[in-house]
Order: C-alpha cells, then sequence, then structure tokens
C-alpha cells in the first residue's frame, strides 16, 4: 500500500500523526489515489464529529473540474458529508445562460483588460442572467438538493455571485430563495465596504428569512462585523478564522476565541484554514503547520455545544503526488482527531 507523499520535514510528522490515528474509513489518506478511483465511494464518516459537524467549500476543489455532480463525487470520495456550495456550478446545472464572452488569460497583479464589444457582450450577458435569475423556477436546486441527500450530504450555505452592489433587488431575492431550496440557512458574501448595502441586504434577508453570512479577509477585526449585524438580525457572520489570524494587529488566538464565545449566536458559518500569524508571514500552510488555534477552535463548539458549521477551505498548496480530494481528506481526518484529541 503506498503512502501519500510529503509535503517537508514538519509535514512528514503530521502525516504520520494522520495516518497512526483511528481515522481508518478514509483509506485515500493511505492508499494511492488510483486505490479508489471508478470505485463504491468511500464510507460516509458522520454527519456530526462529537457534535461538530465538519463541511468543505466548493472552492477547496478548484484545481478539479467542477459540475455539480463532480463536486458531489469529490466530497463522498473525501469523507465530507456538508458542505457550502458555490454558485457557479449549480447555476450552471439550473440552466443559467452561458456566457458568449471568452475572457483574454489574467495576468497576476493586472487588471482584465476588455475590448468595447466584449464590455458591451458582458453587459447584455449581466442583463440577461438578472431576468433568468428573477423568473427561474426552483425545481432544479430543489433537485440538487436531493442528489446530494441521497448520497449523505447536507448544504448547508450557499455562496452565488447574485448578491453584489450591482445585482438587483430580484437577483438577491433569487439567490436566498435559491439557498432555501438547496436545504441552506445561510448565503455568504464578502463583507461590504459601503454599510448601505449590508443594509439592503438584511432588509431583504428579513422578507426572505434567510441570514447573510458576511466573509471577512485581512480586515477583520472584533468589530468589523458590528455595524452589519447591528442593521439586521438576519445578518450574520461567516468567520473565517485563518484570514483573522494572519490578519495581525490585536488578532491574537485568545482574542479569536473570545470573538466566538462573544457572537456565537451570530454566526452562521465558520471557514477553517491553517495560516500563519502576520508576524510569521501570513501564509497559508498545510494544517498543523500554521498559527491558527484548530484544535482550540473546535474544542470550543464541541464544550459549548455551538451549533456553528465549519467550513474546510483548501488553501495551501496542494503537494506533487497529491490532488485536492486527498488533502480534504485529511484536513478533515485532523479536524476528527483535534475533537475526538
Amino acid at each position: 500500500m503506498s503512502s501519500i507523499p510529503l509535503h517537508t520535514t514538519a509535514d512528514q510528522t503530521r502525516r504520520r500523526f494522520l495516518q497512526q490515528s483511528a481515522f481508518a474509513t478514509l483509506g485515500i489518506l493511505l492508499a494511492g489515489r488510483n486505490a479508489f478511483a471508478g470505485t463504491i465511494p468511500m464510507p460516509f464518516t458522520p454527519g456530526t464529529i462529537q457534535g461538530v459537524q465538519v463541511g468543505v467549500i466548493t472552492y477547496s476543489f478548484r484545481s478539479l473540474p467542477g459540475s455539480a455532480e463532480q463536486i458531489l463525487k469529490y466530497c463522498q470520495e473525501a469523507g465530507v458529508t456538508a458542505i457550502e456550495l458555490m454558485g457557479d456550478p449549480i447555476e450552471d446545472y439550473a440552466g443559467k445562460p452561458a456566457n458568449p464572452v471568452k475572457f483574454p488569460p489574467r495576468v497576476p497583479g493586472q487588471p482584465m483588460k476588455l475590448t468595447d464589444e466584449q464590455k458591451a457582450q458582458l453587459a447584455a450577458y449581466q442583463q440577461q442572467v438578472a431576468e433568468w435569475r428573477a423568473s427561474v423556477p426552483m425545481d432544479k436546486f430543489k433537485e440538487i438538493r436531493k442528489m446530494y441527500q441521497k448520497a449523505g450530504i447536507s448544504i448547508y450555505a450557499f455562496k452565488p455571485n447574485a448578491l453584489n452592489s450591482n445585482n438587483t433587488d430580484a437577483e438577491i431575492s433569487y439567490a436566498l430563495r435559491a439557498a432555501k431550496a438547496l436545504g441552506a440557512n445561510s448565503v455568504t458574501i464578502e463583507l461590504p465596504a459601503d454599510p448601505a448595502h449590508s443594509k439592503r441586504l438584511g432588509d431583504i434577508a428579513a422578507k426572505e428569512k434567510v441570514y447573510i453570512g458576511y466573509h471577512a479577509h485581512l480586515q477583520a477585526t472584533d468589530t468589523v462585523w458590528d455595524t452589519a449585524l447591528a442593521q439586521s438580525p438576519y445578518n450574520s457572520m461567516n468567520l473565517d478564522c485563518g484570514h483573522y489570524i494572519a490578519a495581525g494587529g490585536n488578532n491574537t488566538k485568545e482574542s479569536l476565541l473570545k470573538l466566538i464565545e462573544d457572537k456565537h449566536d451570530r454566526i452562521t458559518s465558520m471557514h477553517l484554514k491553517d495560516r500563519k500569524n502576520k508576524a510569521n508571514g501570513g501564509a497559508n500552510v498545510a494544517w498543523g503547520n500554521g498559527d491558527t488555534p484548530i484544535r482550540e477552535i473546535l474544542q470550543l463548539l464541541k464544550e459549548k455545544k455551538y451549533k456553528i458549521p465549519v467550513t474546510i477551505e483548501l488553501e495551501y498548496d496542494i503537494p506533487a503526488g497529491s490532488d485536492a480530494i486527498r488533502e480534504t481528506a485529511i484536513c478533515l481526518a485532523y479536524a476528527k482527531k483535534m475533537l475526538e484529541g
């Protein structure tokens, strides 16, 4: 039986630790990728681990082809039983019009350049999508929910690109109704810089009875969500613990745990990754090698019985010989060990 390629010397300890754990159901931790290709999916882990739900976001599988059906298969192979679904593959499944604009390759650090013709095409397409969203029935979204439920996977959050300031009220309502049809109780979006937009979102969310979970990156502080939270009971936090730690300043492991305790009733989901803190460079690293207090976070949720879904967000570089499915499984095994230890 072949072993998974090792990352670094530090990772050798981590991986041996995982391989010796009781997480035997994830044979992919020890077997090569081809060992399960084309076979029956690996057994599911329990819906929760020690009372804590640990899922994944579609973004973790961004290096792989990403249809709604393929994403479901990746979850099965990684042993994941819950997911935050991003919008594009789900909307494609539901019949969203195809984008006629072929974007040029992105140059890192430079804005995308479009011709005047492409800009006009894109504007017309965005209008077409807005009209589609305003009128599309929820049947296909309910179909996806049933498909995932049949496979033992629950959908707890939805992240469509339909909640921005340039989207119509009808599009925002659509996104919330689609989330409900999928079985989710929240949508997620980056925390707006303009408080008028979070007010607008919160007002529409209150009508649809679906939460808006606001995601912060390196602007995260203990108070950055306060304005949005005060605007509507349906405005909530999608707390990214790794970004919070990497932001530095007054953000520490201790302040993060206190923030979770203080705001636990306003956190609808949580992204988990391991990042170095600002003083150590802020890099995304394999779980167990950074400064994010993963064990303490998970133990807090377990001990306090906070019903906050935890989302594996795979952001560190995938090592040669591995893939996103296997690395997601490793993260899940690590979380399980931290909860059971």
